[in-house]
């Protein structure tokens, strides 16, 4: 297990809190850092002797139902014991009481599993539970009502113009008319602290672009499938189809390379699952086809990406994981409807998780 290092002296800073002492001692014996801003303090984010990029999207971890009058000195020696922690970042109230909910990032996304196996439901204190969860460290803010004759070039240069961050912006062509946009993009930022600044800047009613009153939320947040699980997928998942293009189509020219590679396929309005027999088979085609055209639109392919095994079996998703993943058919009702019924479920679960912790803190 990566452990935390205690050989470097933190900066003193003024910390408005019960147990300053408290703290004090724990930056003096860790030589991590810590500073209070936006209505949350942070300890560490980098840890001392940190060199490179902060840890990759899944090493972070949301904790709930913290005892109102707990603090770090608490709640770090606990957390530090799963892994060593880039940065923990606790929820404040002005009255200096936390606001009972905290996030934990860890330097690698083991440690943040092992926190979640070990302490969730963990008695921090006699008859004092805490909830631990994965954390949706989401960077992409969804933008809606948007000229739908506008390009991603447009869309890019007028978000950057008005907000810091951003990396990239994802525009989906119409299914109607490939030459036009959906109506809404998303907009991926640099870091979820970026996407949030942008958010609360763009407050609803004050983003208007060519003419127009532009809606800004949250995007929904994609789950990272298990690395494990991605090492069977010999499925392909291809989008911005045109609407007429067949299954046979596909079958024909997903085979080009590979006589008797497609095992079958799954056409749903503009998107399709191609399923093979090897994963080779399926990462070949993955390279050759994505960016090709089909019936004159250029297609985006990607590995699908499923749940799990046992997430599968803990939401009742085993004919889904079966379906994408394995290739094996479904018999109770259509692909399309499953897989949607499963990612709605799915992101409703971990929401309504987060604000039950919330709620109950």
């Amino acid at each position: 297990m990566d452990e935390p290092s205690f050989s470097q002296v933190g900066e003193d800073v003024k910390l408005e809190s019960p147990n300053e002492a408290a703290l004090l001692a724990l930056m003096e014996s860790t030589g991590y850092s810590m500073v209070q801003e936006n209505g949350q303090r942070k300890f560490g984010g980098p840890p001392p002797g940190w060199e490179g990029p902060p840890p990759p999207r899944g090493c972070e971890v949301f904790v709930g139902k913290i005892p109102r009058d707990m603090y770090e000195d608490e709640l770090v020696p606990v957390f530090g014991r799963m892994g060593r922690i880039y940065e923990f970042r606790l929820m404040m109230e002005f009255s200096g009481e936390n606001r009972g909910y905290a996030f934990v990032m860890y330097t690698t996304r083991e440690a943040a599993q092992r926190a979640i196996y070990r302490l969730d439901n963990y008695e921090i204190r006699p008859g004092k539970f805490i909830g631990v969860c994965v954390s949706l460290d989401n960077c992409r803010l969804f933008i809606g009502s948007i000229p739908k004759d506008k390009k991603k070039e447009e869309i890019q240069e007028e978000m950057m113009k008005v907000t810091d961050g951003v990396v990239d912006v994802i525009v989906y062509p119409s299914a109607m008319d490939k030459t036009k946009n959906r109506g809404f993009a998303f907009v991926e930022y640099e870091s979820h602290k970026a996407a949030a600044m942008a958010r609360r800047k763009l407050t609803p009613g004050t983003l208007v672009l060519w003419g127009h009153t532009i809606q800004v939320d949250w995007a929904e947040p994609e789950k990272d499938a298990d690395e494990e699980t991605m090492q069977r997928v010999r499925v392909l998942y291809v989008r911005n189809l045109m609407l007429h293009t067949s299954e046979d189509t596909l079958w024909t020219e997903f085979s080009r390379l590979k006589p008797g590679s497609v095992e079958r396929v799954k056409k749903l309005t503009d998107y399709a699952f191609i399923h093979f027999h090897s994963r080779e088979d399926a990462l070949v085609a993955q390279r050759s086809m994505n960016g090709k055209f089909i019936d004159g639109s250029c297609i985006e392919v990607s590995l699908a990406k499923p749940v799990s095994k046992d997430e599968g079996r803990r939401f009742g998703s085993r004919a889904i994981y079966n379906e994408i993943a394995l290739g094996v058919p479904c018999d109770d009702f259509s692909l399309s409807c499953q897989i949607y019924l499963f990612y709605f479920l799915w992101n409703w679960i971990i929401k309504t998780r987060q604000s039950t912790l919330k709620y109950n803190s």
